[in-house]
């Protein structure tokens, strides 16, 4: 199908690797998600949740056989695994192929050649994977051969980070096609919805009818002919990116330890009077005069049976106040404290209330990417606790949107009062900052904000957020996906950070969120 809507294919269409002009735009939805707005570059009257007229298909783009990967006796280890599924005989194994750049499963009409898993290194232009190739799906019991293929197939479902389902567009959609498209999405794994024989006209109505899969917008190729592999990249990029980003994140993750907690705040607002409340000793230098302590002590201890290491820091001043070269020292020492610590208990004098160096330092704490708790200390002498609690908190959700929520504790270090309940926030408060999100339930929220919500234009132009991501905890930390991701309004952003901390119960932590857009390398370079 030409993009001119007649129905012919003209000499060579679609044949040219590099091809001049094409703006791809696929937006894939996983897990869950099932309905989205169509671009708004595409033919009149697809601004709707429905699919386009078959004359305003976009052309498949063609890959040489040459273009997957050259042929190794040794798979060598991937970051991203793609099982290729779909009923018999829809092309899985010519698909695969196709992927790796020669023919190491067999095809033929015949459905059920495929009966074991094969595996292999696929390759389209920079983007490198493992691809599976599977015995086609059936509906079957017992424990005949059928059966135990499909049992093949599932494993190699369970262990990929990405299921390419596979329909026959030119035979149309079957009801065996809905029964697996409704078992694939319960994996919770990413499925990109790859409709097959897209090389000719008649594919138009199967094409067409795959929407009713609930998969979101399907990618039209052919594997035999190498068509709409530029497509099939498009919508694989953000996902194999993801894995690898998750490996190389899982591979760094710290081994678990004592809870690093560091006491932090002005001078002389009780910081060292609290760690030998807590350990129960005199174990640090305490008096009425500022600036006792000048390097950050630190204590093992534990408090019921979890182990912690306290850090007592020097008290912080503003910058302009700071007197001496062991003022100087000390401070950088503290800032040192903070950036290894999990959690900061930033201890404040509630005679005094918050004042702008208490924000700075909260502030700073956050920007480090550490967890912090408020400690309103000096509880015992404040006159009217109600005044102060509600003042505190509209001065932190006015001045620390970046850690909106922060957890404050109402203590007194001299009496003893209120620490158990400072230490179960503390514990609480990492947990959150530990969390880990699967990347199934962050893109089925990331469909409904959008669908609440969408980007807003720019220049006319729609921004797609395609895929989100965890790659860290401590703080979460989030890669999102997205077309044009620069032009991306920092409001907008600020919206998902909102709503991502109010889904997932993350309030109180820091959360980072990255955008990243992929270059398209079948996209023409533009000056």
């Amino acid at each position: 199908m030409d993009r001119s809507g007649t129905g012919v294919r003209p000499p060579g269409a679609g044949r040219l690797p590099w091809p001049g002009d094409h703006r791809v735009a696929v937006h894939r939805r996983v897990a869950g998600t099932h309905r989205h707005a169509r671009s708004g570059d595409r033919a009149a009257g697809g601004g709707g949740r429905h699919p386009v007229l078959p004359g305003a298909q976009r052309s498949a783009r063609r890959l040489p056989l040459g273009s997957g990967a050259a042929p190794v006796s040794r798979i060598p280890p991937l970051p991203c695994t793609v099982v290729i599924v779909g009923r018999p005989n829809v092309g899985k194994s010519t698909l695969f192929n196709r992927l790796v750049g020669r023919k190491l499963a067999l095809v033929d009409d015949t459905p059920g050649v495929t009966r074991d898993r094969r595996e292999g290194a696929a390759r389209l232009s920079d983007l490198k994977f493992m691809v599976v190739d599977t015995a086609g799906l059936e509906e079957a019991g017992g424990d005949d051969l059928t059966a135990r293929m499909q049992r093949q197939t599932e494993r190699a479902i369970a262990a990929a980070d990405v299921v390419l389902l596979l329909i026959d567009a030119r035979a149309g959609l079957t009801p065996l096609d809905a029964v697996f498209a409704d078992a694939v999405r319960r994996t919770a794994k990413p499925v990109i919805l790859v409709a097959n024989k897209c090389e000719g006209k008649a594919s138009s109505a199967g094409l067409l009818e795959s929407y009713a899969l609930g998969l979101g917008e399907p990618v039209p190729v052919s594997a035999e002919h190498g068509e709409g592999m530029a497509d099939l990249y498009q919508a694989l990029r953000p996902l194999v990116d993801a894995a690898a980003v998750n490996l190389a994140s899982a591979e760094s993750q710290p081994d678990e330890g004592p809870l690093q907690l560091a006491v932090v705040g002005r001078p002389n607002v009780g910081k060292s009077t609290l760690i030998n409340r807590l350990v129960g000793e005199d174990r640090l230098l305490t008096g009425p005069e500022a600036g006792i302590t000048r390097d950050a002590i630190q204590v093992a201890w534990t408090w019921r049976g979890r182990a912690f290491r306290l850090v007592d820091t020097a008290g912080l001043r503003r910058k302009a106040r700071v007197e001496g070269k062991l003022e100087r020292l000390a401070a950088g020492d503290t800032l040192r404290a903070i950036r290894f610590a999990h959690v900061a208990v930033i201890v404040i004098d509630a005679t005094v209330g918050l004042d702008r160096q208490d924000l700075n330092i909260a502030a700073l704490v956050a920007d480090e990417g550490r967890a912090p708790v408020i400690a309103l200390n000096k509880w015992d002498l404040v006159s009217d606790p109600q005044l102060v609690r509600n003042a505190v908190a509209e001065r932190l959700d006015a001045s620390l949107p970046q850690c909106r929520g922060v957890t404050t504790v109402p203590i007194s270090a001299l009496t003893g009062r209120g620490l158990d309940r400072l230490l179960a926030a503390v514990v609480a408060t990492y947990e959150v900052w530990e969390t880990r999100l699967t990347t199934a339930e962050l893109n089925r929220w990331l469909a409904t904000a959008v669908e609440h919500h969408p980007p807003p234009q720019v220049q006319g132009r729609r921004i797609r957020l395609r895929y989100m991501t965890q790659v860290k905890a401590r703080p979460p930390t989030f890669v999102l996906f997205a077309s044009r991701a620069a032009e991306l309004p920092e409001s907008y952003v600020r919206y998902l950070v909102g709503g991502l901390r109010d889904s997932f119960g993350l309030a109180g932590v820091p959360i980072r969120l990255h955008l990243r857009q992929g270059r398209n390398p079948y996209a023409p370079d533009r000056k």
